[in-house]
C-alpha cells in the first residue's frame, strides 16, 4: 500500500526519538520543567509525559496503595499544558500517554500521535475513542501476546481502516518491567510483528544502558522510546533506573548516524569508492587465451583462461568467444574483443 500521509514516525538521525519523562519528576512541576528542558536541549524528537488521575486510572477500593502512588505523582492541566507550549515553542514535539480521556479535550491540539501504553492494549472501549479521532496511534505491547497484539490491532482497524496505513500505525515491543535483563528485550519481535501486520515498528525501551536501542535500530524500528531523567543518583523511583540522561541521549543520537551510515539506503549499486578506485576493473575476470593464436585460427574453450582484470571481454559472454575465429594474430594473456580480435561465425 502506497501511503500519502506523511510520516509521523521520522527523527532527526532517523527514528523518531521519545524521551519519556513519564512520572520520573514524581510529582514535582519545578523538576519536570527542568527535565523538559533538558529533553529539549539534547536533541529528542519529541518529549512525552504522562496524563492521569490515580482515581481515574487506578480502583482506590481494590489497589488503594497504587492509587495513593499516582495520586502523589499527579500534574495539573495548567502545568500540563505549560509543558506542551514548552516543547512548542522549543521546536520540538510533546506528547503524553493519556490515561484519562476526559483530559483528551484540552490536551489534544498539542498531541501530534496518540501513545497507547501496555497497560490499555485491552481497553477497546479506550482504544476506540483514539481511533475515531483519526491521528496516528503508537500502540506499546508489553505483558501481550501475539494473538493479544494482532487482536488489538483488528479492532483498531475495524473502528477505522486509516489504520492499515503503516504511517498511523506503529507496533512497539515493549516489557513491562523496570529494569528488564537484555534476554528479556526480546528484539525479535519487532520482525514478527512487521512480518504478521505490515505496519511500522518500534521499541520501548526499559533496559540498563543504550545498546537494545542500538540494535532496536539496525533491525529497522521506526520509534525509540526510552525513560528520560536529569540523573539517575540519588533516586529511588524504579523508571530513573532504566532512564538516560541529557549527555547519553547526546551519545546515543551519535551511534544512530553511525548505525544509519552503515545501514546506507538500500539500493544495491556500484559505490564511487570502488569506481574512483577502478574496482569493477580490477577485482573482476575478463576471458584471456592461454596460448598465442594465430590469424584464422580456431578459439576453442580449451584455450581460455579467465583473469583479472577485467579488461576485454566479460565471462558472461564467452558462449562468443568458444569456436570462433582469429581476426589477427594474438598473443596470449592479451585483452580480446569480439569483431576486433575474433568473430563468432
Amino acid at each position: 500500500m502506497i501511503s500519502l500521509i506523511k510520516s509521523p514516525w521520522k527523527g532527526s538521525v532517523g527514528p523518531l526519538l521519545i524521551s519519556e519523562i513519564g512520572g520520573n519528576h514524581e510529582g514535582n512541576f519545578d523538576e519536570a520543567k527542568r527535565m523538559a528542558q533538558l529533553a529539549i536541549n539534547c536533541g529528542s524528537d519529541c518529549v512525552k509525559f504522562q496524563l492521569y488521575t490515580g482515581d481515574t486510572l487506578v480502583s482506590p477500593v481494590e489497589s488503594p496503595a497504587r492509587n495513593e502512588h499516582f495520586k502523589k505523582f499527579e500534574l495539573s492541566k495548567n502545568q500540563h499544558l505549560y509543558l506542551a507550549q514548552m516543547c512548542r515553542e522549543a521546536g520540538v514535539s510533546y506528547n503524553a500517554s493519556v490515561w484519562d480521556i476526559d483530559m483528551l479535550d484540552w490536551i489534544d491540539e498539542y498531541l501530534d500521535f496518540y501513545k497507547i501504553g501496555s497497560g490499555d492494549l485491552t481497553a477497546w472501549p479506550i482504544l476506540k475513542v483514539f481511533a475515531e479521532n483519526n491521528k496516528p496511534i503508537l500502540l506499546s505491547t508489553g505483558l501481550a501476546t501475539l494473538q493479544e497484539v494482532i487482536d488489538t490491532i483488528g479492532f483498531i482497524q475495524s473502528v477505522n481502516p486509516a489504520y492499515c496505513d503503516p504511517n498511523m500505525l506503529c507496533v512497539m515491543q515493549c516489557t513491562s518491567m523496570y529494569p528488564i535483563p537484555p534476554s528479556d528485550a526480546n528484539l525479535n519481535v519487532m520482525n514478527t510483528y512487521r512480518n504478521a501486520t505490515g505496519l511500522s515498528v518500534g521499541y520501548s525501551d526499559h533496559t540498563v544502558g543504550m545498546d537494545a536501542l542500538k540494535v532496536a535500530t539496525a533491525m529497522g524500528a521506526n520509534v525509540l522510546e526510552f525513560h528520560f531523567t536529569d540523573s539517575r543518583e540519588g533516586k529511588m523511583f524504579r523508571d530513573h533506573k532504566v532512564s538516560l540522561t541529557s549527555d547519553e541521549v547526546l551519545e546515543l543520537k551519535l551511534e544512530l548516524e553511525k548505525i544509519a551510515e552503515l545501514m546506507g539506503c538500500g539500493l544495491k549499486r556500484p559505490v564511487n569508492s570502488e569506481l574512483e578506485n577502478d574496482h569493477q576493473v580490477s577485482f573482476r575476470r575478463a576471458v584471456y587465451l592461454k596460448r598465442n593464436v594465430n590469424k584464422g585460427e580456431l578459439i576453442t574453450a580449451a584455450d581460455l583462461v579467465y583473469l583479472r582484470p577485467a579488461h576485454g571481454t566479460d565471462p558472461r559472454n564467452v558462449d562468443m568467444v568458444e569456436n570462433s575465429t582469429a581476426l589477427r594474430d594474438i598473443k596470449a594473456y592479451t585483452s580480446i574483443k569480439i569483431n576486433v580480435d575474433f568473430i563468432k561465425k
